[in-house]
């Protein structure tokens, strides 16, 4: 119930300044056709979770930190011989972040975790899939504030996928260049 009320700041943005920005570089006629947030993918693949299945709950614990929501270890679906991976063993973590969770998790990406990450130069703006989705990796969970370094004995990499309502890239681009997202010139 208090949820409902507070509202992230990156929400009342989307509000008062990208909407109102978007409608007029597109000429949207009716403000519902605008593209908004629809989801944050988080993903994480631990590789050595083959030898030591013990690894992928590590990494779901560690992207729960980050998320602030419980990830989701997610599993092999058949097995591979040449890759030592056996049906239904662990082999990574993922969560799907929504609503205010997402306005919150998207605001320290791009004011705390990214400018932390080490020779940084933007992101590509070419990430796109065609659709609207946006994905970037991470090389280090470890610039996120939630993790205590000291604590870490594995660094592992991540995935970020913005999932959009937009109909293009161009529009996707542009609602996400307005959330001041930092994309390589």
């Amino acid at each position: 119930m208090a949820e409902a009320a507070y509202s992230p700041r990156l929400r009342d943005h989307y509000e008062t300044v990208v909407r109102p920005k978007m409608i007029e570089e597109f000429g949207y006629k009716n403000p519902m056709e605008v593209p908004r947030l629809d989801k944050i993918v988080l993903n994480m693949g631990v590789g050595e979770s083959t030898a030591d299945s013990k690894k992928a709950q590590t990494a779901a614990d560690d992207l729960t930190l980050i998320a602030g929501q419980k990830a989701v270890v997610t599993r092999a679906r058949k097995s591979i011989a040449s890759f030592k991976v056996r049906e239904n063993m662990p082999l990574g973590a993922k969560v799907t972040l929504r609503k205010a969770r997402m306005y919150e998790f998207l605001d320290r990406l791009i004011n705390i975790a990214l400018p932390r990450v080490r020779d940084f130069r933007g992101l590509n703006p070419k990430s796109f899939d065609g659709r609207g989705n946006f994905a970037l990796g991470v090389k280090e969970h470890i610039v996120f504030p939630e993790i205590n370094y000291d604590k870490v004995d594995q660094i592992w990499g991540m995935d970020v996928i913005v999932c959009t309502t937009a109909k293009s890239d161009d529009e996707a681009r542009a609602l996400l260049r307005h959330f001041n997202f930092p994309f390589r010139k």
